[in-house]
């Protein structure tokens, strides 16, 4: 409480004026008082629960000058330890496991991988999902360890790089068209079958065509017809012992006629030809054949 007062003198006089009771209040007082101190003193309790909110959170998330838990900041990049879940796309230029365990990426529905280009467009996509794993792209390869390609496939061909395919399959393999290739081999103790359920079975070969059998025979067996026919050159036929054992055998009537049989004959130097059959040989009569 201040109290002012107020005296006016002239040059002679002193006249004292009454003095003034005016009585002036600074400050907060009352109910204002209590108000503003409970609001500082909640202010103050939130802040407390804040700073331990915030203490618990770091020590929960494993906050860290390097990281937050298995999350550690490096200057290579970011790495994760243990299992994570991502709950939105995941945006990175490489993903790298450590050296002594393998990369798992695990989802309830599919896997999915895009590569896009500067404009955002999906150029690769690949989709590993429960039934199929279906890769979108270009061109697909598959490399070896020191860069070789193993197999390459794109919209116009199939490339397979290794030294040998094998097909393991009972059915073997099954080709709707042509197949180029220049060797088919099978196992050293299975056979090596070529067949054609329905249709015919056709090789041929700018040069020359080679079947042979190590420890074996070779069998050919067909519905109809078998045709061994070379355009520019002979037919050689390279054996200890030539059989032929189901052909027919003429018989001679009172006729006089062979019923339209042929014999084959053999030149020195192998060549085979026919003959018109006859009750003997008539090899003889048709041997400037071999000249």
């Amino acid at each position: 409480m201040v109290r002012e007062q107020y005296m006016t003198a002239t040059e002679g006089t002193h006249i004292e004026r009454p003095e003034n009771q005016c009585v002036y209040k600074i400050g907060i007082y009352g109910w204002r008082k209590r108000c503003l101190y409970l609001f500082v003193l909640l202010l103050l309790v939130i802040l407390v629960v804040n700073l331990a909110l915030t203490i618990w959170i770091l020590k929960v998330m494993w906050f860290s000058p390097i990281g937050m838990g298995h999350l550690h900041v490096t200057k290579d990049g970011l790495r994760l330890e243990g299992e994570s879940e991502f709950l939105f796309p995941l945006y990175a230029k490489e993903i790298h496991s450590r050296v002594d365990s393998s990369l798992l990426l695990q989802s309830t529905q599919n896997v999915t991988v895009n590569a896009r280009n500067s404009e955002g467009e999906v150029t690769g996509r690949l989709t590993v999902g429960p039934q199929m794993v279906q890769v979108q792209s270009q061109q697909f390869q598959i490399h070896s360890r020191d860069g070789k390609p193993l197999f390459t496939t794109d919209d116009k061909e199939v490339v397979v790089g290794t030294d040998k395919l094998r097909v393991t399959g009972p059915e073997g393999a099954l080709f709707e068209h042509s197949v180029e290739t220049p060797l088919v081999t099978a196992n050293p103790f299975p056979d090596l079958r070529l067949e054609s359920p329905t249709r015919s079975l056709s090789m041929d070969a700018p040069k020359g065509i080679h079947i042979k059998a190590h420890a074996g025979k070779i069998e050919a067996l067909s519905q109809m017809d078998i045709i061994l026919q070379s355009s520019d050159g002979m037919l050689v036929l390279d054996a200890e012992t030539l059989s032929l054992s189901t052909l027919a055998r003429g018989t001679w009537d009172p006729a006089g006629s062979a019923q339209g049989l042929y014999e084959i004959c053999v030149c020195p130097d192998g060549k085979l030809y026919l003959s018109v059959a006859s009750e003997d040989t008539t090899c003889q009569e048709h041997s400037h054949i071999c000249h």
